[in-house]
């Protein structure tokens, strides 16, 4: 099993430790519900060095990564982000990732820990000799810093004006007198930053345990708590967010997936176009819906969805949620249902009363980065 650099800060902590993609990592410190209602009311730090993160540059890494990646990179200015989707020659997602456009030919593509090789391979295998591939996961550690008050917490820290820092943009800056890559964005749907050092030897972490603790307690008046992935799964989830392995896999497309923000159709031709514009013009046969249960049970994955009789899909995430105190659950099950409809989930051979929503589950203008 792998080890995150802050892994000894963790065990004394007294984190719970689980394997998760073949990494040991803190699944909570406290209780999932107490880290999960920390980051919607004041705020979460987390460790998520067990995402990879490839270094792709030269003269061709625009071109490259265009016809890697579904969204258009081409728009990236230096210091901007973009979600994008890594796709197989059938249109199905091989990984949902990252794009971090840091110089003029020069980007950090993140995926998620399951990934990390399998995307490795795929780019490596696609590349010329203008583009040099890098895999820096190992020697990259990454700390989320997430929740309402996550600017009050770090503006003390640096002399960067994070009220300037805007969604999806980063911009290298000294924290706590860490040389570290300040990204707006996060995992959870609150406002937060992603915080990413670079060349951190495992073998001597001491620069991310200084961040670690510094951030911790300079926090601490405000309400900041370590959390683990059990609180990063369920604001996730609440925030209706993709899982990979879950929400997304390499036979599910970004149409399906409802992620087709991610696909600019229009910027050329890109691995797996062909596909994905033969569904949209057919319509998908599969759609990604919320639902929230109408009466008492907590929805997981695999339990089926029911229309009246006739089931018609299946839950891929559910949780109990800490924050609306119901079970939510977001799945995949045939077009043409509609927010409101009601509908049920069959939880130990009974079928439950549940409605589709739309996500967030929570109200944006109470909770989440829009209500900035």
């Amino acid at each position: 099993m792998k080890h995150v650099h802050l892994a000894n800060i963790h065990r004394s902590l007294g984190a719970q430790l689980v394997d998760f993609a073949g990494w040991e990592m803190p699944l909570k410190y406290s209780s999932i519900a107490e880290e999960h209602l920390a980051v919607r009311k004041a705020a979460g730090l987390f460790d998520a060095s067990h995402m990879g993160e490839l270094d792709v540059r030269g003269s061709g890494a625009i071109e490259f990564l265009q016809r890697l990646t579904s969204n258009d990179v081409a728009r990236l200015e230096i210091g901007e982000a973009q979600y994008s989707t890594v796709l197989n020659e059938a249109g199905g997602v091989m990984d949902d990732v990252l794009v971090y456009r840091t110089g003029k030919r020069e980007f950090i593509v993140v995926c998620n820990a399951v990934n990390v090789e399998k995307i490795n391979g795929w780019f490596s295998g696609h590349r010329n000799e203008e583009v040099i591939i890098r895999d820096i996961s190992a020697t990259t550690v990454l700390l989320a810093l997430q929740g309402p008050r996550s600017q009050q917490i770090l503006q003390p820290l640096t002399t960067l004006d994070l009220t300037q820092l805007k969604r999806y943009r980063a911009t290298r800056t000294d924290v706590a007198g860490v040389q570290t890559l300040v990204s707006r964005s996060g995992y959870t749907g609150e406002d937060g930053f992603e915080l990413f050092i670079f060349d951190e030897p495992a073998t001597n972490p001491a620069r991310a345990e200084k961040l670690w603790k510094t951030l911790l307690q300079t926090g601490r008046g405000a309400g900041l708590k370590p959390c683990g992935l059990g609180a990063r799964d369920t604001t996730r989830l609440e925030a209706g967010l993709c899982l990979y392995g879950n929400e997304l896999t390499e036979e599910i497309t970004p149409l399906e997936a409802l992620i087709e923000f991610a696909v600019k159709f229009e910027k050329g031709e890109f691995i797996g176009r062909a596909p994905l514009l033969e569904q949209k013009r057919s319509g998908p046969k599969r759609v990604r819906i919320g639902l929230r249960m109408l009466e008492a049970g907590v929805p997981r994955q695999g339990y089926g969805i029911f229309k009246g009789d006739e089931k018609v899909g299946a839950v891929t995430s559910g949780t109990f949620s800490p924050l609306l105190k119901i079970g939510i659950a977001m799945g995949y099950a045939r077009p043409g249902l509609d927010v409101g409809d009601k509908i049920s989930v069959e939880i130990h051979g009974k079928k439950r009363a549940a409605e589709v929503v739309n996500w967030p589950f929570y109200d944006p203008t109470l909770y989440g980065h829009s209500r900035h």
